[in-house]
């Protein structure tokens, strides 16, 4: 098997994508058993500074060092738990000591493998309105329906000054809830939560239209790869991904 490196970005993210890869393996490969995993947590503190002044090139570093440090460790390629990495880790894969999953390409693969056709997306800002998931859907061809301005900051504020933070209240969940279903009512299919805490709150349980838990699906997604004869060796950039 191969070792799954998660570079975590935020800690809940981080450590909701661990368990998660932990109990997938125990799925496939019986109790208390899952592929080896390593871990690497740079605080996200240290790239808020970037993300806040649009300065890639702040962010990409401490990225790389995440995963240099799941390479350090052993890991044959990592996954990141966080959406909105990715707007950078697209800019720098190719540069990155490992290969690596997307976690867009992941959902995606998901969505259209269920036969959608339309998705909403909630997360940050920058993954709402930015190019992660939009590019992707366009190739796959399915449109992507996003919150009006003043609901997507309210998401985006909820998500780093509460979901990161480990504090949940009914009040937010409903604004998730209500979120939800006005993008149903225009047509979406199914929601992307994309950004790693969102699952956190939002399930099939509360979820007007079926949730893509991005979280879990990658923990799954990397479990499969870890176990696959797919062998990357020292290649670098995305790990193409299917279904399976």
């Amino acid at each position: 098997m191969k070792t799954i490196g998660i570079a975590a970005h935020s800690a809940e993210g981080g450590a909701l994508c661990f368990i998660t890869a932990c109990r997938e393996g125990g799925k496939l490969l019986g109790e208390h058993n899952h592929p080896h995993i390593v871990v690497s947590a740079i605080p996200m503190s240290l790239s808020m500074p970037g993300w806040n002044t649009d300065d890639h090139e702040t962010v990409a570093k401490y990225l790389a060092q995440g995963v240099q440090q799941v390479a350090d460790a052993g890991a044959d390629f990592f996954i990141c738990p966080d959406n909105t990495a990715h707007i950078v880790l697209e800019k720098v894969i190719d540069t990155l000591a490992l290969p690596g999953m997307h976690i867009a390409e992941v959902v995606c693969t998901e969505i259209k493998a269920n036969g959608w056709s339309k998705a909403a997306l909630l997360g940050t800002n920058w993954t709402m309105t930015g190019p992660v998931y939009k590019k992707i859907l366009d190739r796959m061809e399915i449109d992507c329906l996003i919150p009006e301005a003043a609901t997507r900051q309210k998401i985006h504020d909820a998500i780093f000054n509460e979901l990161c933070n480990g504090e949940f209240t009914e009040a937010t969940t409903q604004l998730f809830v209500e979120t939800i279903e006005t993008l149903r009512q225009q047509g979406a299919e199914c929601v992307i939560l994309g950004c790693t805490e969102i699952p956190l709150i939002i399930n099939e349980a509360n979820s007007p239209v079926p949730p893509l838990d991005s979280t879990r699906l990658l923990a799954k997604y990397a479990v499969r790869e870890s176990v696959s004869e797919n062998k990357h060796g020292l290649q670098r950039g995305w790990i193409p991904v299917k279904t399976g």
